[in-house]
């Protein structure tokens, strides 16, 4: 049988050589001798070396392809990542709770008056979500046991409910004579309460009772009289009650409880505002200083606290924006490395390799100004966005034609002069344009989208068209594709062709 390719033939002799150098390097840095440098055994014990690197035995100046294959380093740094994701969850609480001072000390300072006086008092904590109100007030819960324990009075008991979790809104008064007394099977909680608290005999030597009630507005019902009597219980003279109610309504307390204010009971207001975009980049710098390395370019993490502060000033919102961020160049990461992976097993060269490695470690293994901007523009995505990026080719065109055709100063256009700019930059990026009708019963498509707003006229070419959503919002939606990138950043000598 002839044979397919002979050893001496050059592609097989060059391969052989490099092999053979190969088995020379190892023999003379173990101290070993070789007798015959092409016979079987020699080959097995060259992989046996490679094995016994790999295992932590003698290594050569020239570093295994095995080992390089899944660089210790760059998986340290996911597991890195995934340990900043966890800091920077909304769940994990922070060691320090850092531009909420200010609230938290008068809140407490509020609950020490009531319990050195041994006086019953309600307070009302609002603001906008994600500003800290919860997590506040659990901080104030703990330097309040600390400061009665010091002070060397009773420590009061102490209820926390989230409305959202109660089965009925009646519930919370059942919560609460729980942790007072048995309720008595003839009559309601709430009764038990209310005569509990109106006799001084049987309120004598109970303890002060602090109930923090989070998501108040869910006690809201039609005739609104269980938000109405639970603050009441407040007001009940041998009361031991000290309430705190939170919520994001700034006016709940005059719009639910106006029967309070005529009867001088209105509870204290302390109001959570925004976060601003100095105190966000404080908080998310605060959650980070303990971790030994550098996660985020700080022109990332401003970016991300002008954006959030900008919006809401909801700091929950500044979080799962960073942990976006994170997660999207973990994939890049991930895909970086399968991508050296590759072209380690085509190209076979082990230094290029190495310093490949080290680049992606260096450069690569930071939170980015890009990675913050794709991680906003998921998190407060606009629904015209999305509706424009799904529209066929024609009408991203036409949209594209009114935004340059409205640049000028003008509040609209015909469809006849939205038919020129629209010829126009179809010759531009060299697409066959549509006729008129066809151009005219796209724009009524847009409009029913709600896109574009149609005037009347006895011919479609005469009716009147006005771009009924922001230029920002198609500007931002078509930035991706590079025709209508270059037309809309085009200068004034290129929107006149």
């Amino acid at each position: 049988m002839p044979s397919i390719a002979g050893n001496g033939s050059p592609p097989f002799a060059a391969a052989a050589d490099e092999v053979k150098r190969a088995k020379a390097v190892k023999v003379e840095k173990s101290g070993g001798v070789r007798t015959s440098g092409d016979s079987t055994p020699g080959k097995r014990r060259l992989r046996s070396n490679s094995a016994a690197e790999e295992d932590g035995g003698p290594i050569g100046t020239t570093p295994s392809p095995t080992k390089w294959k899944s660089p210790r380093r760059c998986v340290n740094d996911v597991e890195q990542l995934s340990a900043v994701k966890d800091k920077l969850h909304i769940s994990t609480a922070p060691c320090t709770l850092v531009c909420r001072e200010d609230e938290q000390k008068r809140v407490l300072q509020f609950c020490k008056q009531c319990i050195e006086q041994e006086k019953a008092g309600s307070l009302y904590v609002c603001g906008c979500p994600g500003t800290g109100k919860s997590l506040s007030m659990e901080r104030v819960k703990e330097s309040l046991i600390q400061w009665a324990k010091e002070a060397g009075f009773q420590q009061p008991d102490v209820l926390t409910v989230n409305c959202t979790s109660l089965t009925n809104t009646s519930e919370i008064f059942s919560k609460i004579i729980g942790k007072n007394q048995p309720r008595k099977k003839t009559t309601s909680p709430l009764q038990n309460l209310q005569n509990l608290y109106s006799q001084k005999q049987q309120s004598a030597g109970m303890k002060m009772m602090l109930i923090i009630a989070d998501e108040l507005d869910y006690l809201i019902t039609k005739d609104r009289a269980v938000l109405h009597d639970l603050f009441m219980l407040t007001t009940l003279p041998s009361s031991r009650c000290i309430l705190i109610g939170i919520a994001n309504a700034i006016d709940l307390a005059d719009r639910f409880l106006p029967r309070l204010q005529s009867l001088n009971c209105k509870p204290m207001v302390v109001t959570f505002r925004a976060y601003s975009k100095d105190q966000i980049m404080l908080i998310l710098q605060q959650r980070l200083k303990d971790l030994p390395y550098s996660v985020f370019q700080p022109q990332a993490l401003e970016l991300c606290a002008r954006k959030v502060a900008a919006a809401c000033g909801d700091m929950r919102k500044a979080l799962c924006v960073c942990r976006s961020a994170i997660e999207k160049l973990e994939a890049e990461l991930r895909e970086s490395v399968c991508n050296l992976d590759l072209s380690s097993v085509d190209i076979g060269f082990l230094d290029q390799r190495s310093s490949a490695c080290d680049l992606i470690k260096q450069n690569s293994s930071i939170v980015r100004v890009d990675h913050m901007a794709i991680a906003l523009s998921k998190t407060y995505r606009s629904p015209v966005v999305d509706t424009i990026q799904s529209l066929p080719q024609h009408q991203q065109i036409i949209l594209c034609s009114a935004v340059k055709l409205f640049r000028g100063g003008k509040k609209d256009a015909t469809i006849g002069e939205l038919s020129k700019s629209y010829l126009d930059i179809c010759k531009l990026i060299l697409i066959p344009p549509v006729g008129i009708m066809e151009l005219s019963s796209m724009c009524r498509v847009l409009g029913d989208q709600g896109v574009l707003k149609l005037g009347q006229a006895r011919e479609d070419k005469l009716r009147r068209v006005t771009l009924n959503v922001d230029e920002a919002d198609i500007a931002f939606a078509l930035q991706g594709i590079r025709v209508f990138r270059n037309c809309l950043n085009a200068g004034n000598k290129n929107m006149d062709l």
